[in-house]
């Protein structure tokens, strides 16, 4: 697919302008959910955040830890690291608002807040370790877009047009300069003002919600996931790739949510989330565990071009490693825990 105005000329396949350009949608979302929650929501004190970002924290280091540990003597395999420790934010609140009254509260805030820190993990992880070629002439040329998204800003600008012509300006020249295209949807969203008469944040975020979980993240799964499983046997998951991710995500992602929560607590550093106990903590860091549309986009960018058939390796850890975090956390919570009784 190829576009071209004046000088300007972009072509690239079907399968990378679902990757660059709508998940620069996803990756704005995302944006405004981190501006929002570190400015007014769960993130915005120390003691609050302490919890959270520790347990991410340790929900990354421990699936890169285990998948690097499966694919150590392969130069090409190692470059993976980062696939499972991703989460994917609306399947893992999709499994746990399943749980209804079994889940706290402040369990799906800890969820919420975790996998938000956690994709931010992520946006940083692509900027630093995924992205390659950089073009000096583009990445000068973008800071002018980003200067006037500033501004805008700065001058209390709502009209929501402002941002996104200057934005889609960004997005191009961030796209030409080597820096993953996704990356200015974050960078736009952090500019669009939250606080204020007619700030437009809330609303947006409000309204691209349903644009993004039924149109955004299925359209990239339907490009992304497609692998067959006919002819694939058992002994296919316990190749290093798929074994590495899925060991990451479903033990990976447990071990390090959970021993990063316990050690916070213990330290007297947070407090356990109210009415909660650890038998669901485990439940929601065996929820973390779900990486799906996260981990599919991080192993595009970590073997693309790569010869041999990584991409399918990939598709397999991730789809085994999500499907069973998601069965054993859901299962924890439904037969570890009771609902709560309403009072007379």
């Amino acid at each position: 697919v190829e576009i071209r105005v004046a000088d300007l000329h972009i072509a690239k396949p079907l399968l990378l302008w679902v990757n660059d350009g709508l998940m620069a949608i996803f990756f704005f979302l995302v944006g405004l959910e981190i501006k929002r929650e570190v400015l007014q929501g769960e993130l915005s004190t120390p003691f609050a955040i302490a919890l959270p970002v520790i347990a991410a924290l340790g929900g990354m280091a421990a699936p890169a830890a285990i998948y690097a540990w499966f694919n150590w003597n392969d130069a090409i395999a190692i470059n993976g690291w980062a696939i499972p420790a991703a989460t994917d934010i609306a399947f893992a609140l999709g499994v746990l608002s399943l749980l209804g009254s079994r889940a706290p509260i402040s369990l799906k805030i800890f969820l919420t807040a975790v996998a938000i820190i956690d994709d931010l993990g992520a946006i940083l992880i692509i900027a630093f370790f995924y992205t390659a070629n950089l073009s000096a002439q583009m990445l000068t040329l973008a800071a002018i877009p980003a200067v006037v998204i500033i501004l805008l800003n700065r001058f209390s600008v709502v009209r929501v047009s402002a941002y996104a012509v200057a934005g889609l300006v960004l997005w191009v020249c961030v796209l030409k300069s080597g820096v993953h295209a996704t990356l200015a949807g974050v960078l736009i969203a952090l500019a669009i003002p939250l606080r204020g008469e007619n700030a437009p944040l809330e609303e947006l975020e409000h309204r691209l919600h349903p644009w993004v979980a039924f149109g955004v993240l299925p359209i990239f799964a339907f490009f992304n996931a497609g692998v067959s499983f006919s002819g694939t046997s058992a002994a296919a998951l316990l190749e290093p790739v798929p074994l590495g991710i899925a060991a990451g995500l479903v033990v990976g992602k447990t071990f390090g949510v959970l021993a990063s929560s316990w050690l916070t607590i213990s330290c007297r550093i947070a407090k356990l989330p109210d009415e909660a106990n650890w038998t669901q903590m485990t439940a929601v860091a065996l929820l973390c565990g779900i990486g799906f549309t996260m981990s599919l986009f991080i192993g595009s960018l970590a073997f693309e071009g790569a010869a041999g058939d990584y991409a399918s390796a990939t598709r397999l850890g991730v789809f085994a490693g999500s499907l069973i975090s998601a069965l054993a956390g859901y299962a924890v919570f439904r037969f570890g825990t009771r609902p709560k009784r309403e009072s007379a």
